[in-house]
């Protein structure tokens, strides 16, 4: 195909806006993820938050461990808030509809922040490491200069790649098809509807993914590797439970996060249903933000603590 074929057939592709099929087949079922989406965004907001202000404003929880949990908090706050209210609304409309833009710009932000936990993922198994293997170092190790690095690192490599995915998501031509199936827009749901062959894109996709996805699994794995092995070498018990439970939260955040992207990502969009495909997305959209802070909180004592701690001043302040 010609550039100027191609181009033309770009061009024939933008249509001001874009149509989300999402479920409207099935308007009961509608009602049902119009229930569920709303109460997880409502306590991903609500445990998000409270970790942010919590480790805020209490000076014990000024530690690296708590930084990282705080730009996971973030993330997590700005992913849901980026889909969940246009989705919400979307569910009582008659036409389900999305601006050219703010599909631009729901596919970018989506893409650059989960990304970007993919990299902080494999940080925080790093900070963990660091916490168990060498607690007298901690400190030096995990210096501020170094948190702050790896941070923007994880940041700054999440929006470049969300760049690259999407400039190559919208410049395949979709000659005037605007019919998105999926409940926002996704990477996999857009590129169905190139008219083109998308197979070279669909390598570059699987590489990137792949990229984002297995090295800092690696780096993980092998974080945790050393860490098994200086707890299996503690000889009380309470010490190896103590060990164990700064690990464990972290251990499920990232079994659920890493395994619902290696089954939206690691697979060609032919071989990929769409309600299976729709139902992964919700899950770590929407489910995953919220479980975080509530897997983070729950038998955290430091976190109860700092939130005890904070209701005595206020209670005082008032008084």
């Amino acid at each position: 195909m010609s550039r100027d074929s191609l181009w033309e057939k770009g061009n024939q592709s933008y249509q001001g806006e874009f149509i989300l099929l999402g479920v409207t087949d099935r308007p009961h079922l509608e009602m049902l993820l119009f229930v569920l989406i709303l109460t997880c965004y409502l306590m991903t907001l609500l445990g998000n938050t409270t970790i942010i202000v919590v480790s805020r404003l209490d000076p014990h929880l000024h530690t690296p461990m708590y930084f990282f949990l705080n730009n996971l908090s973030f993330l997590d706050l700005s992913c849901t808030t980026s889909l969940g209210p246009h989705m919400l609304v979307n569910f009582w409309r008659k036409s389900k509809t999305i601006t050219y833009g703010a599909c631009v710009g729901e596919l970018f932000i989506s893409l650059a922040l989960g990304s970007t936990e993919c990299v902080l993922l494999a940080v925080m198994a790093y900070d963990r490491y660091a916490a168990i293997c060498h607690p007298l170092r901690y400190t030096t190790i995990m210096s501020h200069s170094l948190c702050f690095t790896m941070a923007a690192i994880s940041w700054g490599s999440g929006f470049s790649n969300s760049v690259v995915q999407t400039l190559m998501t919208f410049s395949l031509p979709r000659c005037g098809q605007n019919q998105i199936d999926h409940f926002f827009c996704e990477v996999p749901a857009l590129i169905k509807l190139a008219c083109v062959d998308i197979s070279v894109y669909e390598a570059e996709l699987f590489a990137s993914s792949l990229m984002f996805l297995l090295p800092p699994l690696g780096l993980i794995i092998i974080s945790y590797s050393y860490i098994v092995a200086a707890i299996l070498r503690i000889h009380s018990a309470e010490g190896k439970r103590k060990a164990f439970n700064t690990c464990v939260s972290h251990l499920m955040v990232v079994s659920l996060f890493y395994g619902s992207a290696i089954c939206s990502y690691l697979r060609p969009p032919s071989k990929y249903s769409g309600d299976e495909g729709k139902m992964i997305s919700l899950f770590y959209t929407f489910v995953t933000t919220m479980l975080n802070p509530l897997i983070y909180t729950s038998r955290n004592k430091e976190v109860h603590k700092a939130i005890r701690r904070i209701m005595k001043i206020n209670n005082k302040e008032y008084q």
